[in-house]
């Protein structure tokens, strides 16, 4: 109890809390600009609660990470007010040659005293809509294992000199044993019971995550879009949380790093490869609906027509750079419908006299 008295009466100010995954440092600045450290907590409810309950409001600056959602919320319901950094905009941290966990919290404190707008705060969706995208991450989770599987079958039986047709994944268990050797698929049997039980709980991710989408009425707005499921849709309004957040709906193609990266100076203007910021498995799907819209599948409209048109040069890497492209136009255009609740027309949306109509 004393030790928490001792360590409670030294905070105040502005605190720089450099979250480690079993201790997390702490480091102060009073208002006349003094600095001290604190020394290092359990990274832990029990451990921030037991130094930051019952003392005057201070202000943490935290950096984004494995534990930065739930130690903001328990420091914010203790009554402090809580800057999240943006990892990416802190590489004097991150490249500093005499790096520690005590430094970090150093650093992080006198960044959120002099200007917040440096650290380019982030702010974490709320709990309900963190719950909803964690059923789709789970989702991801597994189709990512059945895909090591099948692609482990399939590796395995070319390597005894057979192979097991093109098909559907939901497919592949039932052709492997009508084309394999009895001997074969024997052995290869728990990988088979693996990859089926791996599909029935999909099958049970996408009904829950469909039970989920209906109450979000703002899913059939999105999916108005050909090449846009349920899935992305909603995976689309998770990860965003609030449209309001942006100012322009162009930015949103910024936010999911999807944008190029910029080094300009002077006469020099680089091409540089998009930015990766962001929720990557919000970009990824973005993608896959791009690639889905310029494919053969794809229904006519603007913007399969453009992207078609600005992949007809360069060859392959054209047509990647028109994929990316057409995903980025993707993300503002959601969120242009989400905020208007616009009708979408694929030919002429947006254009004075399509809109009229």
């Amino acid at each position: 109890m004393q030790e928490r008295a001792t360590v409670a009466q030294t905070i105040s100010g502005t605190v720089g809390c450099d979250l480690g995954d079993k201790r997390s440092e702490l480091y102060c600045i009073a208002d006349d600009g003094a600095g001290w450290a604190v020394g290092s907590i359990p990274t832990t409810r029990a451990g921030f609660r037991k130094v930051f309950e019952g003392i005057s409001p201070v202000h943490v600056i935290i950096e984004v990470g494995t534990h930065s959602r739930w130690v903001d919320l328990l420091l914010r319901e203790l009554g402090h007010r809580v800057t999240v950094a943006n990892p990416r905009r802190l590489k004097l941290i991150s490249q500093n040659d005499s790096k520690r966990d005590q430094t970090d919290a150093e650093l992080l404190a006198r960044l959120g005293r002099v200007d917040i707008g440096l650290l380019a705060p982030v702010t974490h969706r709320p709990a309900e809509m963190h719950e909803d995208l964690l059923a789709i991450l789970v989702r991801e989770k597994l189709v990512g294992c059945r895909t090591k599987l099948v692609n482990q079958v399939r590796g395995l039986t070319k390597a005894q000199g057979y192979r097991v047709d093109k098909c559907e994944v939901e497919q592949l268990t039932k052709r492997a044993r009508e084309q394999l050797p009895k001997a074969l698929t024997a052995r290869l049997a728990p990988l088979f019971k693996v990859i089926e039980e791996l599909t029935k709980q999909i099958k049970a991710s996408d009904k829950k995550i469909s039970s989920i989408a209906k109450r979000y009425p703002d899913v059939e707005v999105l999916t108005q879009v050909h090449g846009i499921g349920e899935l992305i849709a909603l995976t689309y309004i998770l990860v965003i949380g609030d449209p309001r957040r942006f100012e322009k709906s162009r930015q949103v193609g910024a936010f999911v790093g999807l944008r190029p990266k910029k080094d300009q100076s002077g006469s020099t203007d680089k091409q540089l490869p998009i930015t990766k910021a962001g929720c990557p498995l919000l970009r990824r799907l973005l993608v896959i609906s791009a690639n889905y819209i310029l494919s053969t599948r794809g229904k006519d409209s603007d913007l399969r027509r453009w992207g078609l048109e600005l992949g007809k040069t360069g060859g392959k890497r054209g047509k990647q750079r028109a994929k990316v492209a057409v995903a980025r136009k993707l993300a503002v255009l959601l969120h242009r419908l989400w905020t208007t609740g616009e009708v979408y027309q694929p030919i002429g949306y947006g254009k004075p006299d399509a809109v009229a109509a």
